[in-house]
């Protein structure tokens, strides 16, 4: 993974009572969920374009996550945040989960990884 997408990287307490190997499974599941998630208009997954701002896994093991758009005005605003939830509830270990939309900082192209920045061909 690109230093673009280290903020992807979900919000650990290291006070959890959720073992090591038990939370790396579980983030693991996330991500992979998160990356069967497109935005209809872009052949890129959310999580490649930057969307997901935090993931946070409670003790419970319920995930709450922020994302964005690449514009508020996006056609999916109303529908995305449910299709994350969906894929991320799926995860075997997860509680449940609930996505906020958030726009700050605003979603730029600086928030893509390599690998979506290849599939679009922005270099």
């Amino acid at each position: 993974m690109s230093d673009a997408t280290a903020p992807n990287l979900p919000e650990i307490d290291p006070a959890s009572a959720i073992p090591p190997a038990e939370l790396d499974q579980i983030t693991e599941g996330l991500v992979a969920a998160l990356k069967t998630v497109y935005d209809p208009e872009i052949p890129v997954d959310i999580y490649e374009l930057g969307l997901i701002y935090k993931i946070e896994i409670d003790d419970s093991k319920f995930v709450a996550i922020d994302m964005t758009l690449t514009a508020p005005g996006c056609p999916v605003a109303g529908e995305m945040p449910g299709w994350v939830e969906t894929a991320a509830a799926a995860v075997p270990g997860v509680a449940g989960a609930k996505v906020s939309m958030v726009f700050d900082p605003p979603w730029d192209q600086s928030r893509m990884s390599d690998e979506a920045r290849v599939a679009l061909d922005m270099w």
